[in-house]
């Protein structure tokens, strides 16, 4: 865990003293992973200026001062699922090996046409429901969601993501971050001081404790009767048989 003398010198937006490392340590159950918590973060658009990378970055640097580890994942040159390609392409095998890595996750995307992007969708198309070497990649996991849009404020996008982390069986948090107009939020390819910077802070804060406190406990927020039934049926055929 990152210690309280943590260098906030490139996060001039941040008041100092308002934002310490969190003690995972305290947040973790007994005999429960006390490390700094995993987090992979992806964005949608692989335009040279993206707001949505921009905001992720500066997440990663509030994860980074909380005592988290991040990672980023670059989409150029991810096929697309149906595009003659399979896991064994270099891209979808770094996407899904940065994903088993992972503890938790940040999706963030602009809105485009009323909707998250291609990209986006493109890099959890790929992110399978079954195990992967015998470890679910997404399953139990949690996830933040943010959006950036060009115009006025929506939550179009975001609504998307929680639907596509539930579907992925993600412990998707309460709070989220929608930046309106983000071409006026940054300056130098940094976030202005704003509500709106805030509000990731907030995001990044809740993920980062959800994770300390859920990860470990995977199996037992995962438990499904209907999957034991599944099982157990598998097994009485075999038998059987």
């Amino acid at each position: 865990m990152a210690d309280k003398t943590t260098d906030l010198s490139d996060m001039p937006n941040i008041v100092p003293g308002a934002l310490q490392p969190i003690d995972f340590e305290a947040l973790a159950a007994d005999g429960h992973p006390t490390h700094p918590p995993r987090i992979l973060l992806l964005y949608g658009s692989l335009r040279e200026v993206s707001y949505s990378r921009l905001c992720a970055e500066e997440g990663a640097r509030v994860l980074r001062a909380l005592g988290c580890e991040t990672r980023f994942f670059d989409p150029s040159g991810l096929p697309l699922v149906d595009d003659n390609a399979d896991e064994t392409h270099p891209k979808v095998a770094e996407l899904r090996e940065l994903v088993l890595w992972s503890e938790g996750m940040v999706w963030s995307s602009p809105e485009r046409h009323g909707a998250m992007t291609g990209v986006m969708k493109s890099q959890i198309d790929w992110l399978p429901l079954s195990p992967i070497g015998g470890m679910r990649p997404t399953q139990g996991k949690t996830l933040a969601v943010m959006q950036v849009s060009g115009g006025s404020q929506s939550f179009n996008t975001v609504n998307q993501l929680r639907i596509l982390g539930r579907w992925m069986r993600l412990i998707t948090i309460p709070n989220q971050s929608s930046v309106p107009m983000a071409w006026k939020q940054f300056e130098n390819g940094r976030m202005k001081p704003s509500s709106l910077y805030n509000r990731i802070v907030d995001v990044m804060e809740e993920l980062a404790r959800f994770t300390a406190m859920t990860r470990g406990r995977s199996a037992g927020l995962t438990d499904r009767y209907s999957e034991r039934v599944e099982s157990l049926e598998d097994v009485h055929q075999r038998v059987s048989g």
